[in-house]
């Protein structure tokens, strides 16, 4: 070192010692700082080792360490109030912990639903959730990261979305698909609802009421789901004497839907005793489009809906609908990209749904 620099050096420690705080004798000196409880002391508590409390916390026990020594180790940890670094434990793995929920609109109740569902799972195991809106409710949508890649660890994708999935489906990232066609060789993981089954028992309930007449206002957009809801509502129906079914695009808003109602309800030939609709949205204008014409809920016509939204029970009568486990969704997702994540296979089998019958079905009005 050469004099200048010993000289440079000598005089930034004096400036620096200069700006160090000094304590008054006469003043106490504030309490010292609880340390942060590691690992090393849940270990120690628990009688365990860190290991076993790495595995524990990181959530990769199963088949190595007992149910009895896991919760042991969670609940000492919540007592001693330990909590993980993140971020340090996300540099060691390269992951951020974070997923990307993409959805039609917020707008929408069911997918708010859905993603308090994927966002409850996601907190229990130290992710967050990214919630992605299609900008215009449906349509190709902007990647919302520079490189979606290094920003996340997986994708979950309503059908109704699909199109804004385009720029990231290029990527390795893993995809679980909600309520779509599980043919589609693009995710890794599906999570379905048994819709057939749902229009199954709608048709069920109207036939055993007398209905004969009936028509299918169907949502104008194009989606695996509502292909479904299509395609089961003509199996039910179409092996039944004396049943007539027609269907009529409805857009899925309140005013487009009570139009289309108005032009069913008005078309030549026998008044239809029956709207099934494809969401409860539709339902809500079908309604509309009944009382508009002089007509009443039920006695003249059925309503019947799909979702099981909160605007079921705000219309009078309420709706005859069937109920979809919005939140159950949600978490199933969250839970199938968790286990592609970690190597398991996601657990199989379509959610099951539930007819509500309510005022909006009865029996058709006399011939």
């Amino acid at each position: 070192m050469t004099a200048s620099r010993g000289s440079t050096l000598a005089a930034v420690i004096v400036e620096a010692e200069a700006c160090v705080h000094h304590p008054d004798p006469a003043v106490p000196d504030p309490a010292p700082r609880q340390a942060r409880p590691t690992s090393r002391d849940v270990a120690r508590v628990a009688g365990v080792s860190q290991a076993t409390v790495s595995l524990v916390l990181g959530e990769k026990w199963r088949g190595r360490v007992s149910e009895r020594t896991a919760r042991l180790v969670r609940e000492t940890a919540d007592e001693l109030g330990y909590r993980p670094n993140l971020a340090a434990r996300n540099l060691r793995l390269g992951r951020t912990r974070t997923a990307l929920l993409v959805v039609p609109a917020l707008t929408n109740e069911f997918f708010a639903r859905v993603y308090t569902g994927a966002a409850r799972v996601a907190a229990e195991h130290g992710f967050g959730v990214v919630l992605y809106p299609s900008p215009e409710g449906i349509g190709p949508a902007k990647d919302p990261f520079a490189s979606a890649r290094a920003a996340l660890d997986g994708v979950i994708a309503s059908s109704m979305a699909a199109e804004a999935l385009r720029a990231i489906r290029g990527t390795d990232l893993p995809l679980v698909m909600l309520d779509s066609d599980p043919a589609d060789p693009g995710a890794a993981a599906h999570v379905n609802l048994d819709i057939a089954d749902g229009m199954r028992q709608v048709t069920d309930h109207l036939l055993a009421l007398g209905h004969r007449r009936f028509v299918h206002l169907s949502s104008a957009v194009p989606s695996w789901t509502f292909d479904v809801r299509d395609r089961a509502l003509a199996a039910c129906l179409g092996g039944v004497p004396g049943v007539s079914v027609r269907t009529v695009p409805a857009p899925l808003e309140v005013d487009g839907a009570r139009e289309a109602a108005e032009r069913a309800l008005t078309a030549p030939g026998p008044r239809p005793t029956a709207l099934v609709c494809d969401d409860d949205i539709v339902a809500a204008g079908a309604c509309k489009a009944v009382r508009r014409l002089g007509l009443r809920v039920p006695e003249d016509v059925s309503v019947t809906g799909f979702d099981d939204l909160a605007l079921a029970t705000a219309v009078e009568p309420e709706l005859t609908t069937v109920r979809l486990p919005a939140e159950r969704i949600g978490e199933r997702g969250m839970t199938a990209l968790l286990d592609v994540l970690a190597g398991r296979p996601p657990e199989r089998g379509d959610l099951p749904v539930t007819l509500m019958p309510r005022g909006s079905s009865g029996p058709p009005p006399a011939s």
